[in-house]
């Protein structure tokens, strides 16, 4: 069929902006620039019954599609009025009550509850497993044993040898607790320890520079051990008041200048400060995109959702890798490490140093 010379052009032109017109319409409503009609329903006011011609069946009418009552209390419960209140944070710290933890050649049982509970249960624990208490005190938070060697469960449970020799050396254990990192929360350690003879008082606790993988299983069995034992117990816990006195200043401390935080001190050595500093940053989802432990710093992605996100183009691109927008940086300082943040100039967004601080030193303590 003959086209006149220009027409073909038109229709194309026509087309494409009809086409245009359809994409514009629902990329609007994908980004949600269009009326939002979502609580019209809600609030909507129930209109006048539908009033059917005079003389027809009413049995011939009905409901192809119907709408469930809803009552206003039901409505009310859609959309509330008020924003409940936030959940408890020092409720649940842990999501495992008893959790054995180990760093640098340091192995301990995290217990979620505060010291003054776990003393009377550490106490039960000793009686029960034959290991006695010779000496102990509250205020430091340790328990030491009597001698392992004559109970023939004391030593089961110290694995020493089932045929002993006169020339055995004589062993106690140790348990030394104390108020963990987190807030509400206790650490255990236990130690077999080599004494002369009866000791006449209690020995001072001193780390193992380098426990041999033997020992270190074997702490980590009697942790497994008293952590079994304090679960079983845990709706028969008393209170002790004195060791409620093992309480010193928190490890973890929040800096401020001028009503902003500035930094966060903790009262923990190098190697333990590094590891909770990269727990917390894994529980608040902050991506780390590079690290350096010996220098001492984390480059983290601290950019927001809606930052991170380009819309409704999402949808037809891969996810964004991780970007650089602040620097997280532990310093040493007396017997405490520093952490400070640092907010890269070329990050332009949201979030401040003092903001990833803060919610940094929440998921610290």
């Amino acid at each position: 069929m003959p086209v006149l010379l220009g027409t073909r052009s038109t229709l194309l032109s026509n087309s494409l902006a009809a086409a245009s017109g359809l994409l514009l319409i629902t990329a609007l409503s994908g980004c949600g620039m269009l009326d939002d009609r979502s609580e019209r329903y809600v609030s909507a006011k129930e209109g006048k019954p539908l009033e059917l011609p005079a003389g027809s069946e009413k049995a011939n009418f009905s409901q192809v599609m119907p709408i469930r009552d809803v009552a206003v209390a039901d409505a009310s419960k859609l959309y509330p009025s008020s924003i409940p209140n936030p959940p408890d944070m020092t409720s649940e710290i842990l999501d495992e009550n008893y959790a054995i933890e180990e760093l640098d050649g340091r192995v301990w049982l995290l217990v979620n509850d505060v010291p003054g509970r776990i003393w009377p249960a550490a106490n039960a624990y000793m009686t029960e497993r034959s290991l006695g208490v010779s000496f102990d005190s509250p205020q430091l938070g340790l328990l030491q044993s009597e001698l392992l060697n004559f109970s023939k469960r004391a030593r089961q449970l110290a694995e020493l040898p089932s045929n002993p020799g006169a020339d055995e050396s004589k062993v106690v254990l140790q348990v030394r607790m104390a108020p963990g990192v987190r807030r509400k929360t206790t650490e255990i350690q236990i130690r077999k320890l080599t004494v002369d003879g009866q000791p006449q008082e209690l020995v001072p606790w001193s780390g193992i520079a380098n426990p041999t993988p033997e020992a270190l299983d074997l702490q980590k069995r009697l942790l497994a051990d008293m952590g079994g034992f304090l679960k079983a117990r845990e709706e028969n816990k008393s209170f002790s008041r004195a060791a409620s006195g093992m309480v010193s200043d928190p490890l973890v401390k929040l800096l401020s200048s001028d009503e902003q935080a500035s930094a966060i001190r903790m009262s923990l050595d190098y190697g333990r400060s590094w590891a909770e500093v990269s727990r917390g940053l894994t529980e608040a989802k902050v991506p780390v995109v590079d690290l350096n432990r010996s220098e001492g710093w984390f480059y983290v992605d601290y950019r927001t959702e809606d930052e991170r996100e380009s819309g409704w183009f999402d949808w037809f691109s891969d996810a964004e890798e991780p970007r650089h927008t602040h620097t997280v940086t532990l310093i040493e300082s007396d017997e405490d490490i520093v952490i400070t943040a640092e907010r890269l100039q070329t990050y332009d967004g949201e979030n401040t140093a003092p903001d990833l601080l803060k919610e940094l030193f929440d998921y610290l303590y």
